[in-house]
């Protein structure tokens, strides 16, 4: 299959993931600026939940040098980002389950200078995140860095989180109207690529139905990867509903 195809699909899984978050690729930025800061230009990165892997794409781009292993379970989003990143020696993809205590065996052997990941950890239950937290410290050489950017709802102002979610909200209208997807319009049309259907089907059985996510405010994070073995933890990047909270090792 031409490239162009899985390329598309790449296209539009960013469309889509930037229907929610419309700072998404400013949160990608500082991500980057942070990996650079502490690993140098030639980083070996471990994409965490990689999903089509847009922050590798961009990782990739920015710092030709780089290597990155991509680790996800969704069989549709990794068959898309195999084809999108089928000419690309510079990243190698490995399926994992970050609920299984020995999703680590999954991958190449560590050290990595850095850990990545967006908008994935808050699907994890919060014992298998705090495991996760460890198993990440294990993972990176010392002075490597572990960011997160997601979802950290902060429970204390309340004004300011409803201004911005109508706000959201009128602009998510406005961009539906020039044909953006959501979440599930978005994968309805990926069921019904013939190149894809086999593998959403895949991935239905293993996910289910959708659940709610376990959020936690940044400074619950903060304190678990200190706790976990992490020198130090603070947040580098926020908006009213979402963070990138960085950890170094």
């Amino acid at each position: 299959m031409d490239g162009k195809h899985w390329d598309g699909w790449q296209r539009s899984w960013d469309r889509q993931q930037g229907w929610y978050l419309p700072d998404r690729e400013e949160r990608f930025r500082v991500m980057l600026d942070t990996v650079e800061a502490h690993a140098g230009a030639a980083p070996r990165v471990l994409d965490l939940a990689c999903g089509t892997g847009s922050i590798t794409e961009r990782l990739l781009a920015r710092l030709p040098g780089a290597v990155s292993v991509g680790v996800d379970l969704d069989p549709a989003l990794l068959a898309i980002a195999r084809g999108h990143f089928a000419a690309e020696p510079r990243l190698m993809l490995a399926t994992a389950d970050l609920r299984d205590p020995r999703w680590v065996e999954r991958l190449p052997e560590g050290p990595y200078d850095a850990v990545v990941t967006a908008t994935a950890l808050h699907w994890l239950e919060t014992d298998d995140l705090v495991r996760l937290y460890g198993d990440l410290a294990g993972l990176l050489r010392p002075g490597g860095v572990f960011l997160n950017a997601d979802h950290t709802p902060e429970p204390g102002i309340p004004l300011l989180t409803a201004a911005d979610e109508a706000f959201q909200r009128r602009r998510q209208e406005r961009e539906r109207a020039e044909g953006v997807l959501d979440w599930a319009q978005w994968w309805a049309a990926a069921a019904a690529d013939p190149l894809l259907a086999e593998h959403v089907a895949a991935r239905d059985l293993i996910y289910g139905a959708h659940r709610d996510p376990q959020s936690h405010p940044a400074g619950w994070h903060t304190a678990r990867l200190v706790e976990a073995g992490f020198r130090e933890a603070g947040v580098l990047w926020r908006s009213a509903t979402d963070s990138l909270v960085a950890a170094v090792r």
